[in-house]
């Protein structure tokens, strides 16, 4: 097994540069800026339609009312998307263009959305159809923002503009420097959209939904879902950011899946979409990715190890929200030969299980999105619209997942209860002081390397701003909160905040200091193109070192202090 970890680990800078891809990434982002249109949506479908597991169904009257905020909201998100999307792409562009020579996000910004009205709105009398501007229409949402981001590029760079005198105020001067651009951007995309619509009678949404149908058909089934979401786990064990691969290539179907689900939902017939966002969300990561909603308990509860039972307890709470990263590295899970088959099979085993319920025993699938954080069980029954079968695949889920889990970990936790009767796991009143579940000897090595000591007198007089960054703001927040804590247990003017990668860059200009979480330290380089512009320092943390930094509050505020004496 540790000939195939490290044959694996030699895939690592490709996967990496791969998670970097600045496409992947637009996508990735302009849908977490989307996210708030989503869950909002989602209220009204709860409201609508989960008293219907108790029989009451709503008049036409009130479920038309509930249900205007979801068609004028999620009823557009591809258009919106598109413009989110052109924005972080645009974002990226612009790390490379000269300072003085950037292109307007605001202007790709809205040539997206006009850009994807020409792909995907068909006109009628007195207005146009929305069809496909919903979900429907998410991968011509990307095609819009990707082809306008492209000739802004060529046409910024190369000053393709109109040039206005040195007397007009720069704001006018933007005005008419993006008028080429915009115009040949949407230009070009109604040219596309008359060129499909001449060979295909169709729009460009729609041919595109048409071409990758048996695709997404095809991922629908057991080899798919297979392929797809264990990947997801693959990619965590390796040490990257499984989401930051695999989302952005199915982000379109996940929730245009949960639309469809709603729409046969609404007539009456089986919702049996499985590629949705829920099921990524709580089937899929139930409890996090690896699903490891049970894991913590296990630890907590069966292991006889001191160790493994701190780190079940340092764990439960953050892993029964979705944030597991003390379970995974704090054991550590990732890397971990031992937990290498359990990591990539209960997710898999997962989706199977699900898909069975909905297949066979005619269970609808989800039909709303709720907060990635939203604990596991919690997450299926309402996502599902609180039917009896959900509860009963919760149950499940956790109990086939401990089965799943339970043999490995008893061969892991006898080689810790080996390693602590032979006195190799040292430490152990600094473990007990702190609550650190990991390996104590390895994450003071990795410390150490980063040059952070645990016994520095080092304080901090001026106000520091401290931005922790992950993939979506739920592991940065352990960080922060614990250097928030700290700072106004010892009287340090450091404030700490969370954030999500992608999502930063309004607010940069208010820190003195980012700090990476594992999950995104993968973007260091592009990340220092940022804060080196704006005179900002930047730290990026391994998986024991950020643990121990979270359970130590002096120590992260000391490795703050020495980012600025470096």
């Amino acid at each position: 097994m540790n000939a195939i970890i490290n044959q694996i680990e030699k895939c690592k800078p490709f996967f990496t540069k791969l998670s970097r891809n600045i496409y992947l990434r637009a996508i990735r982002d302009g849908f977490i800026a989307g996210m708030p249109v989503i869950l909002f949506s989602s209220i009204f479908i709860l409201i609508a339609y989960v008293p219907n597991a108790f029989g009451f169904f709503w008049p036409k009257e009130i479920e038309d009312f509930l249900m205007k905020p979801y068609n004028f909201s999620m009823g557009i998100l591809a258009m919106l998307v598109a413009g989110t999307t052109a924005k972080s792409l645009t974002d990226s562009v612009n790390r490379d263009m000269e300072r003085t020579n950037q292109i307007n996000y605001m202007s790709t910004l809205l040539a997206s959305i006009v850009g994807l009205l020409m792909l995907a709105a068909d006109p009628i009398e007195k207005g146009f159809r929305t069809g496909f501007l919903g979900t429907k229409g998410l991968l011509a949402a990307f095609l819009a923002a990707f082809v306008t981001v492209a000739i802004y590029k060529v046409c910024v760079k190369n000053n393709v503009t109109i040039r206005m005198p040195e007397e007009v105020p720069p704001n006018i001067s933007q005005v008419f420097k993006d008028v080429i651009p915009f115009t040949l951007s949407v230009v070009t995309l109604y040219a596309l959209d008359i060129v499909v619509r001449h060979f295909t009678g169709m729009n460009v949404a729609e041919s595109i939904g048409a071409l990758f149908a048996p695709l997404f058909s095809a991922a629908e089934g057991y080899v798919g879902i297979t392929i797809i979401f264990g990947a997801y786990a693959f990619f965590w064990f390796v040490g990257i950011h499984g989401p930051s691969i695999v989302e952005p290539a199915i982000a379109a179907i996940l929730y245009a899946n949960i639309d469809t689900n709603l729409q046969l939902m609404q007539a009456g017939q089986h919702a049996d979409k499985i590629l949705t966002s829920g099921t990524q969300m709580f089937i899929v990561t139930f409890g996090g990715t690896g699903a490891t909603f049970i894991v913590p308990f296990m630890f907590m509860w069966l292991c006889k190890s001191k160790r493994n039972r701190a780190i079940g307890r340092a764990s439960v709470v953050p892993t029964f929200f979705g944030v597991n990263e003390p379970i995974l590295f704090g054991a550590p899970l990732v890397l971990n030969p031992v937990f290498f088959v359990p990591f990539i099979l209960a997710p898999i085993v997962n989706v199977w299980l699900f898909k069975f319920f909905v297949d066979t025993l005619g269970m609808n699938s989800f039909s709303a999105t709720l907060p990635w954080t939203t604990p596991g069980p919690l997450g299926i029954v309402l996502g599902t619209n609180l039917q009896v079968l959900a509860f009963v695949l919760a149950f499940v889920l956790i109990v086939v997942d401990g089965l799943i889990y339970y043999p490995f970990l008893k061969v892991y936790d006898e080689q810790i209860l080996a390693e602590e009767a032979s006195g190799q796991s040292a430490n152990d009143d600094l473990k007990s002081k702190v609550a650190a579940n990991f390996n104590t000897a390895k994450a003071d090595a990795i410390l150490e390397k980063a040059g952070v000591d645990a016994k520095s007198e080092a304080t901090i007089t001026e106000q520091t701003n401290v931005l922790v960054l992950c993939a979506g703001g739920g592991t940065s927040g352990l960080l922060a909160n614990a250097l928030t804590k700290a700072a106004k247990e010892y009287g340090v003017p450091v404030t700490a905040a969370a954030g999500s990668y992608g999502a930063h860059r309004e607010i940069l200009p208010e820190y003195q200091l980012v700090i990476l979480a594992p999950q995104v330290a993968s973007n260091y380089e592009d990340m220092k193109a940022e804060t080196d512009r704006l005179g900002i320092k930047l730290a990026k943390t391994e998986g024991a070192q950020y643990i121990k930094l979270t359970r130590d509050g002096q120590g992260a505020l000391d490795f703050v202090k020495q980012q600025f004496e470096s």
